[in-house]
């Protein structure tokens, strides 16, 4: 089904902005992107919720907003609950015949992983579970990157942060990061995919394909941080590229819970040293001391690829 939704740049570039000029977010910060190329994949009325983070502090310093649609924040952990409890008043009103039936809003929840992995992972299960109609989109720039670069259950191994620093004691975060993706997939519900914006016709079509869907859709996207990452503000795009051609960040979709499809295959996979060179905070795993680590994490990507592969050939 995602093969046969089309993006049209000539659809889109003359659509109104939702995401208006004179937020705060740092040079080359992969969310304004995101969230721009979200928006702009969809033709309903949107209301969103955001969780605490990059994303809710650097558009929202008052008295300025950058929405310029119904937004709300309320905690760092519960931007789900808020946009599901939006939702089902929303179906109340129409069944109560206060507003049109043949009316459709789209409800978006927006969170960091540090909001998505970590503090609001049982709020987002608990709306998932419910099945309320919604798409809950999680901008990974794989730390908590408001507060200071401290490492979260996104982080992957090895890398450096303020609270998993590298050095004669560890050599960065010393955990894999957490299966999200999966577990999302877990809850069956019908629609979860990993997207990055360098693809944004990927990306695009993916949005297209939840919001469709009758039920919760999650989004788990890719989001470098210049800051956090110490890479250069404007390789971000070819960053996330590098991820996807890695296999570091493969780009897949799960429907159902069951049917997986991978959308991006690269012609020839590269290492993962090659994504790690391009970011100071693995700048470390080049060290002949930590070798190792560097062929830990390569057998681990390599592993997680082959199981992608064959789940993808299993449900097909």
């Amino acid at each position: 089904m995602t093969d046969r939704i089309r993006v049209n740049l000539r659809d889109i570039v003359n659509n109104e902005e939702r995401l208006v000029p004179g937020h705060r977010l740092c040079g080359g910060c992969g969310e304004p992107t995101i969230v721009r190329q979200i928006l702009h994949a969809i033709d309903t009325p949107v209301v969103l919720s955001t969780a605490t983070g990059c994303l809710e502090v650097s558009t929202s310093v008052f008295p300025y907003t950058s929405w310029n649609v119904p937004w709300i924040h309320s905690a760092f952990e519960n931007a789900a609950t808020t946009i599901s409890g939006a939702e089902a008043a929303y179906k109340a009103l129409k069944r109560r015949g206060n507003l049109p039936v043949d009316e459709e809003i789209t409800f978006i929840a927006f969170g960091g992983d540090g909001a998505s992995y970590d503090i609001g992972f049982q709020f987002i299960s608990g709306a998932l579970e419910r099945g309320h109609k919604f798409l809950y989109v999680c901008l990974n720039n794989e730390a908590y990157m408001n507060t200071g670069i401290q490492r979260s259950s996104a982080t992957p191994r090895g890398a450096h942060t303020t609270t998993s620093p590298a050095g004669e004691v560890i050599p960065g975060k010393v955990q894999w990061r957490k299966p999200f993706t999966r577990i999302m997939a877990a809850h069956d519900i019908p629609y979860v995919a990993q997207a990055a914006p360098h693809n944004y016709r990927d990306l695009m079509r993916k949005v297209k394909k939840a919001v469709a869907v009758d039920g919760p859709a999650v989004l788990n996207i890719l989001a470098p941080c210049p800051r956090g990452w110490r890479h250069a503000s404007d390789q971000t795009m070819a960053i996330t590229k590098l991820a996807a051609d890695t296999c570091y960040w493969p780009l897949y979709e799960v429907e159902n819970g069951h049917k997986f499809t991978v959308n991006y295959k690269p012609r020839e996979k590269q290492p993962v040293a090659e994504w790690f060179k391009t970011q100071g905070r693995f700048r470390h795993l080049f060290r002949p001391a930590n070798e190792w680590l560097l062929e830990e994490i390569q057998a681990k990507v390599d592993e997680e690829w082959a199981q992608l592969l064959h789940d993808e050939e299993c449900s097909s």
